[in-house]
């Protein structure tokens, strides 16, 4: 394997013609010249200069290793700098992947801080709902997922054990609220218990969330008839604003949308999902993805 430093070597002892005028250039003794030189030619299994007298030239294989040396250098100084940057913050790439409510309440809070903190990194936002977020982590298409897991919930609906191979950095716990229409009978009431919502119409929201409305409905005696199922939550808002069914939805995601012509009611008891920053053991010891994750962490506090 060929070293740098033993090409910086040979490309002194090229520029000045002896061991010890590039000593000299390179700050070290004659001796410690003539056995990096030594080194190099063992390295590469071939002469690379011809010593006569106090003369030395080099050979062909010598002259071709000069030629590249330059290059090779070069590169690996930009290199460095490169590193040198990214670990420094003063550049870096962070792919993050979040959910829409994620998207619209604490991502914003987040980079912005980040971009003012560290200006050179830059962050690439795509939506994805878990499970889908957790696997695009896992596949390495990128760096940090948010996610969320409802309490309770087992293994395979998004329960610690999902996530045992990652990273799991809590952000909040956020607590779902039902949502009414603003002339519905319970509209003004201080609380609600999601059985005295069994015979309306529902409209449900992402496929993960519909599947936890649907085991808390059963768990309290009936199963929710869902007329109106979307992904979209300033829809499902909509929708319940127009008198078409009742919801349940996260804080967050109402927080993130003016719900006109709905009001919101405290579900008791208490349904709450906890909201994470997921990312991978190796990935969470890169500068820019820690810094990411800490501006997640602050945004969640405010």
């Amino acid at each position: 394997m060929i070293e740098a430093r033993h090409l910086r070597v040979l490309r002194a002892v090229a520029a000045t013609g002896s061991f010890s005028a590039a000593g000299r250039e390179l700050g070290c003794t004659q001796p410690a010249v003539s056995q990096q030189m030594k080194a190099l030619e063992t390295s590469v299994g071939t002469p690379l200069l011809i010593r006569s007298g106090r003369e030395m030239r080099l050979t062909q294989a010598g002259q071709a290793l000069v030629r590249h040396a330059a290059g090779i250098l070069a590169g690996l100084t930009a290199a460095e700098e490169e590193v040198a940057a990214i670990a420094g913050l003063r550049a870096g790439r962070v792919r993050l992947v979040s959910f829409p409510s994620g998207s619209s309440t604490l991502v914003p809070t987040a980079l912005a801080a980040l971009r003012a903190a560290h200006p050179g990194t830059r962050v690439f936002l795509e939506e994805a709902e878990p499970p889908q977020s957790v696997g695009l982590l896992r596949e390495g298409d990128c760096d940090i997922a948010l996610a969320f897991r409802y309490e309770g919930a087992g293994a395979g609906a998004g329960g610690g054990d999902e996530w045992d191979d990652l990273v799991v950095r809590p952000l909040l716990t956020d607590r779902l609220v039902a949502l009414v229409p603003e002339r519905h009978r319970l509209a003004r009431a201080e609380s609600v218990s999601i059985g005295e919502l069994a015979g309306e119409s529902w409209i449900a929201g992402c496929p993960r969330c519909r599947g936890q409305l649907v085991e808390v409905c059963e768990g309290a005696g009936f199963t929710p008839r869902i007329d109106f199922a979307t992904d979209d939550y300033p829809a499902v808002v909509g929708l319940v604003g127009a008198g078409l069914g009742v919801a349940v939805l996260p804080q967050l995601a109402v927080e993130s949308v003016r719900p006109r012509g709905a009001r919101t009611v405290t579900l008791e008891p208490a349904v709450r999902r906890e909201i994470v920053a997921l990312t991978l053991p190796d990935l969470a010891q890169v500068p820019a993805v820690a810094a990411t994750l800490e501006q997640l962490a602050r945004a969640a506090h405010r």
